[in-house]
Order: C-alpha cells, then structure tokens, then sequence
C-alpha cells in the first residue's frame, strides 16, 4: 500500500488533514480533494491539493486519473445536525448526491476500495449501552439519516460492483495534532471542547451546557471521545485491512469511555487554570443521557487501540492548537 495515491476528499477539513498528515509520515501519499466550504487552504499540505466539489464528477474522474488512485476515503459532508434539519436538501445533495457522485468515479476507474466516514448518529436513540454495531439503527436527524443511507448504498454497491468498504462510525471526535500544525477549525463550531477552551480564553462570552438533569453521575449528559490521532490511526488500518482482505465492515470508533459535560469542562480549566462561563439551560430534544461506544470489533479486526484518548491528552492537545491557531 505504502507506494499507492489515496483520495482523501474533504482532506482539508478537520479529521481529513489528521488522515492525510499520517498517511505522509507512513509514506502514503494523500491527493487531497476538498472544495475549502469548510476546510482550510493552511491543512491542506501534505499532498497534491485539488480544489473541487464531490458534485462535479468530471473533476473527481480528472483527478483519479490524473493521480492513478487506489483508494478512496470519503471525509466530504456536511455535518451540522441543527442545520440538517432546517435545510434538509443542502445535506441530501451532498451528502447523498455527491457521494453517489464520487462512487460513479470511483468504478468509472475501476478503484473499488473506500473508507467511509459514518457516524453513531445513525443509530439514533439508543436502546442499550454501549452501542455494538448490530444496534438497531433508527436515526432521528437528517444528517444522521444521510450517513445511513450511505451505509445502505454501499452495501448494495458491494453486492452488484464488488465495491469493497469500511464504515467507521466515530463517536465525539476531539483534540488535535500533537505539534499543533492543524486542530478542530470549524468555520461555524458546535463542538464541546473547541467552544469551552475559546470561551476560557475569552474568545467566546458564555458556553451553553444543555441538560442539568439527567439521570448521570453530575446531571449532564455523558459521551465517549475519542482523539483525532486515534482515528486517523483507525483509518489507515481499515485502508490496510481492505487492501489485504477486502471484505466489507461497519465499525465502530470510540473510546469505550464516558465523561460528562462538567467534567470535561472541569479538565479544561484545571489545565487552563481559567474559569469558563457557563449559561445552564434546558435539555436538547433527542439528546440522550450517555453514549459511549463498544468498539471491540474495530481493536480486533484491525489490530486497532486508542492511544491518545485520555482526557487529559484530548484536552491539553486541544488547547495547544487553540493557542495557536489561525484567526
């Protein structure tokens, strides 16, 4: 594998630059295929850079040739769940469409290799913790429901064309590049940790925290993160595993460990020794107490474990990139 040329579409984006930046160390070269809506020109270093669009299928055959690429990962989408639901036809085109779109390319080319980019929004409301794979998936956002319909597509994708996948649905993606070259950059941010630190460092007025009563050790609600390092690292074994065996899989990436919003707060201040202003208010709808992962298929299949995933590391990486980032 080591002398082949991978797409990484949205390879300037958040988790697609850690792929690329450990595809390079493992020298793997990363064609990066982003349309920079949400990644930045500054991630995209590592590799060829293509400024395009998962919608413009000529572009995407162009560059397959052009690089004779092996393999695909698939990091283009749209990942807001508030704005999936008040503009659904944004994420169905993307999401759905373009990945179509750039499946079409991909057998036009007789590459029939991808990594997925899937999430555990596509199980919804869970029913028991923590979530195995064969959890019944019942997603309750229109983001969730396009990654699941992706997974669906694929399957019949591998029955009909021998398209061979891995699906690595991710838990709470956190932290950054130990050397704090690229982070969490987000040009509208959602997430926890990233808008706690800039709130501590006065970058932000208040942090929201929704839900102070939950049935959970502090009343807030628990959730499993897992370091981006960690996932890239995942990434790379599933692309090895696929071109070894290539069977198809869904798998799940986590940390198999919960921490509660107050806790993860708690850590950010004790290593900032800052006080962060929080604004209580009421529970999200859909947002259930705990989740966190069972990702034991994942450590067995790809002879895969979390090595970054502490909270203490998740945290102190996170902020070191956040000191430094572009504004």
């Amino acid at each position: 594998m080591k002398k082949e040329n991978i797409l990484i579409t949205g390879g300037a984006g958040y988790i697609g630059s850690h792929n690329a930046k450990m595809l390079k160390s493992l020298g793997i070269t990363p064609i990066i295929y982003d349309n920079l809506s949400e990644g930045h020109l500054y991630a995209a270093k590592w590799g060829p850079f293509i400024e395009g669009d998962i919608n413009d299928v000529d572009k995407l055959d162009f560059t397959i040739k052009k690089y004779n690429i092996k393999a695909a990962m698939h990091f283009a989408a749209n990942a807001l769940v508030y704005e999936s639901e008040i503009n659904p036809q944004k994420y169905y085109h993307n999401n759905v469409i373009g990945t179509l779109n750039l499946l079409e390319a991909l057998l036009k080319n007789n590459v029939k290799k991808l990594i997925f980019s899937s999430t555990c929004a596509t199980y919804g409301i869970p029913k028991e913790m923590p979530l195995l794979e064969d959890h019944d998936q019942s997603p309750i956002s229109t983001y969730g429901q396009t990654k699941y319909m992706i997974e669906k597509i694929l399957e019949d994708y591998d029955r009909a064309y021998n398209l061979k996948f891995i699906s690595l649905r991710y838990f709470n993606a956190a932290g950054a590049d130990l050397d704090a070259e690229i982070g969490e950059d987000h040009k509208t941010e959602t997430h926890l940790i990233p808008l706690a630190i800039e709130t501590a460092l006065n970058f932000k007025d208040s942090l929201d925290v929704f839900g102070t009563d939950y049935e959970t050790k502090d009343g807030t609600a628990v959730r499993d993160y897992i370091h981006v390092n960690d996932l890239a690292s995942a990434h790379i074994k599933a692309l090895k595993y696929l071109f070894e065996n290539k069977k198809s899989h869904f798998l799940n990436l986590g940390s198999e460990n919960g921490f509660s919003i107050l806790e993860v707060l708690s850590e950010i201040e004790n290593q900032l020794d800052l006080k962060i202003n929080k604004k209580f208010s009421n529970r999200r709808q859909g947002d259930p107490p705990i989740l966190f992962a069972n990702s034991k298929k994942a450590k067995n299949l790809l002879n895969w474990d979390t090595k970054y995933s502490d909270l203490k590391t998740i945290i102190s990486s996170a902020i070191k990139w956040h000191k430094v980032k572009p504004r």
